[in-house]
Parts: structure tokens; sequence; C-alpha cells
């Protein structure tokens, strides 16, 4: 039996994880924390075997008056939290990093690709990642994971955006391209694997396969009765526009990791990607 705690009440992955492991209560107890204010500092984490900070910022524009909030909640907040964990006699933390450490727009990550993060979220990230492994040791194992952009029923960020423009849109350029992404059950399943092993380490969870942005769209369409005209003459054109970055390398450009990094505790079985877009759009 695994005790779990999530801090960050309200989050997508943390209630989605909670809903998770709930269905197996033989296996794992799970509490969910908020740690919004201060007063999460007065919680007992003696007692749980794992912590899974889910708790931080993204998805907001970024400005100069709003820099050092991502520092504040994203790196501070995760090590407070985690030292808090460590000195209760807590085993394992795990943390939520993000692919956005590596600074790419487009690319194929790979194990010794370095990290080179040119945003505030990912600099806030990285700094995390650095503090928290200095607390590993001595009975306290730190899982980072950097997944890539995670989708599901009622996700939030940059993949509901693209729905509702596609709901709209009675054209969507078709594009050879190549994505990693990470389905919210297929992220679920490797969590009860990886908090089941109590184990520490660098991890890279990501769907089996990689995601191409006009199958995407297409799915996307299917899914709320829609068809979709794809015109392929643009596609040469976008992929080289696409090197450059920006919004076009965002939806058209491939950025991908290298598949061998991810595995560690990858689940037995995953949805199909037509099935993960219609449970996306429509719920399961």
């Amino acid at each position: 039996m695994k005790r779990v705690l999530i801090a960050g009440a309200g989050s997508y992955i943390g209630e989605n994880l909670s809903r998770w492991l709930d269905i197996m209560p033989e296996r794992f107890i799970c509490e969910t924390l908020d740690v919004q204010n201060e007063t999460w500092k007065a919680f007992a984490f003696g007692g749980f075997d794992a912590v899974v900070m889910v708790a931080g910022i993204a998805h907001q524009r970024e400005t100069s008056h709003n820099e050092t909030q991502y520092d504040q909640v994203n790196h501070k907040l995760a090590v407070a939290v985690a030292r808090a964990a460590k000195e209760a006699g807590v085993s394992q933390f795990v943390f939520f990093s993000s692919m956005s450490v590596y600074g790419l727009t487009v690319g194929h990550i790979m194990q010794k690709t370095r990290p080179n993060p040119n945003t505030a979220y990912g600099k806030s990230k990285l700094a995390a990642e650095e503090a928290l492994r200095s607390l590993a040791g001595e009975g306290f194992s730190v899982a980072i994971l950097r997944p890539p952009m995670i989708y599901g029923h009622a996700c939030r960020g940059n993949y509901p955006r693209l729905s509702q423009l596609l709901q709209k849109l009675p054209l969507f350029p078709y594009v050879n391209n190549a994505r990693s992404m990470l389905y919210i059950d297929t992220l679920c399943a490797f969590l009860e694997k990886l908090l089941e092993s109590g184990t520490g380490g660098l991890f890279f969870p990501q769907n089996a396969e990689y995601v191409r942005t006009h199958e995407l769209a297409r799915q996307i369409s299917l899914a709320h009765g829609r068809r979709l005209w794809q015109p392929r003459g643009l596609g040469g054109l976008l992929r080289m526009l696409a090197k450059r970055g920006g919004t076009v390398g965002k939806v058209f450009g491939s950025l991908t990791y290298d598949q061998q990094m991810s595995l560690a505790f990858r689940p037995d079985r995953e949805l199909p990607f037509a099935e993960t877009i219609h449970r996306t759009e429509v719920g399961a």
C-alpha cells in the first residue's frame, strides 16, 4: 500500500492522477494538498510514501513583471515542498518539469541533448531540477519528468486553443511533421508504475507513436462530425518556415523525444491515437 500526496489542488494532472489511483484502493491511498498559500507549511507530511508536485504556473504570457513569479512558484515552492517532505521521512518526490527546458521549437531531442531554456517558464523548471537533485539521497528519491504537451478531456494550454480553431476552419494544410505528445491516461499509467517502484531519476514519458499535426487536425474534426479539407500544396513551404520557430514552428514543425528515452515504466497498453482524440474532444 502506497500513500501518495498530490501537491497542487485543482491541477489538471493532479485531478486525473487522483481519479486514476482512487480506483485501486488496495494499492494506493491518495490525498491532495493545496499549496497556493502559506498554510501548507503546517501540513504533516509524515506517513506518506510519495509526494507528486504538480503545482506550478504555465500557459500565461510572460512579461518582465511575472518572471519572478515563475521562479517563485515553479522553482522555490517546489524545493520548499521537497525539503518538507524529506524532513518528514517521505521516500519519493516526483516533480513535473517540462520539455521547455530544451528551449526548442523544432528538433529531435536525444539523451545527450543539453537543456538550454529561453523562457522564464523553462528557466524556472530547470532551476528546480538542479536544486531537487541536490536533495536526492539518504532514502529520498527524486523523480523528474520532462513531458511533452499533455492532452486529454478538459485539458488546458495549447491543445484546447487548437481544437477550438479547428472546429471553425474549413481547411487545414497537410504537413508531414512529427511531434511528441502525451495522453493523460498514458501519463497516469506511467505514474502508477513509477510510484509503485519508489525510484528516482530523469524520465521522458510520451505516447509510443509520434503525432502528425495534420492527423491531429483530422481526428479533432471527425470527433465533431466535420469534414476537413487538407490541401498538400503548402506542405513544403510550411516545413521551411517552421524551422524559423514561432507559431508556425509550434504548429507545423517537428519536435520529438527519441523513443528510446521513454521506455522506463511505459504502460503495457495504450489506446489508439484516434481514440485518445475522441475521448479528449467528447469525453470518455
